[in-house]
């Protein structure tokens, strides 16, 4: 049962910065959360210090987002499914880096080049964890940072990792700009370089971004056997060359990946082709 604050007993509407709409919208979602179940219209505006109206209005733009349910007969409010979604992916992601750790690090020992970690974001790739090369000139990409995934190692794993209905639905998406003259500017040509990815089980990045650098990445999968994020190695092609991808590089990331994901619950055993 929400236990009830009047206006000025809640903190929280007496210091909204930002964006109004999304704070008390927050607010409301976090007032679900320490309830014990369902809560009426009017107990939960009492909680929030918000009038009743305000609260109807947003509790019904979250619950068209899925984020909040309304109980048919009774009309209480309680959250909805969408958050337990986004909540179980952002804890998985934390998990993946926990795992996924020791397996940059050894990378980065072995090579001494920049190891990466990424999912995909839509059309972009996202780099949740980074272990740095120990060289003065090294690749970077931070925690956070963001880049087009059709012409990047980690984003063309990912892609290729995709149900052919999401893939589809990406590619329909995708705006193929030429960073480089290497850059796969062709829906067809893509498709192509995916295909044999999904069968070699691997992706190398040759420039496509940006010039002189060379990436390779390897797909990690759950125990459902679906690609939840990419390992990489990546730097610059002075030092990646072709002949350190071929006779070590592709072997050792192909490794690391299969490892985390057999640390995930992945069966190995049916793990794409390395």
């Amino acid at each position: 049962m929400v236990q009830k604050k009047g206006t000025q007993g809640n903190p929280n509407t007496k210091k909204i910065k930002g964006v109004q709409a999304v704070d008390r919208a927050l607010i409301i979602l976090e007032a679900l959360a320490r309830a014990e179940g369902p809560v009426t219209l009017s107990s939960l505006s009492a909680e929030v210090g918000l009038h009743i109206s305000t609260v109807h209005r947003l509790l019904n733009t979250l619950a068209r987002r899925g984020f909040v349910e309304q109980e048919p007969y009774q009309g209480r409010y309680r959250l909805g499914l969408k958050l337990f979604e986004i909540g179980h992916r952002a804890l998985y992601s934390l998990d993946i880096r926990a795992v996924a750790r020791p397996f940059l690090r050894q990378l980065v020992e072995e090579f001494n080049e920049t190891a990466n970690l990424a999912v995909l974001d839509g059309t972009e790739v996202v780099y949740i964890d980074q272990v740095e090369s120990r060289n003065m000139v090294k690749m970077l990409a931070r925690p956070g940072t963001r880049g087009p995934a059709y012409c990047t190692g980690a984003g063309k794993v990912l892609l290729a990792g995709l149900p052919p209905f999401q893939l589809e639905r990406v590619l329909s998406n995708l705006n193929l700009y030429p960073y480089t003259p290497a850059t796969i500017t062709s829906i067809e040509r893509l498709k192509r370089e995916l295909e044999q990815i999904r069968q070699q089980g691997f992706a190398i990045d040759r420039g496509e971004l940006e010039e002189g650098v060379r990436c390779v990445a390897a797909p990690i999968k759950n125990h459902e056997q679906r690609v939840v994020a990419a390992l990489s190695v990546s730097g610059p092609s002075s030092r990646i060359t072709e002949e350190l991808i071929q006779t070590k590089l592709v072997e050792a990331v192909c490794r690391a990946a299969q490892a985390i994901s057999e640390a995930l619950g992945s069966d190995t055993s049916r793990q794409l082709r390395s």
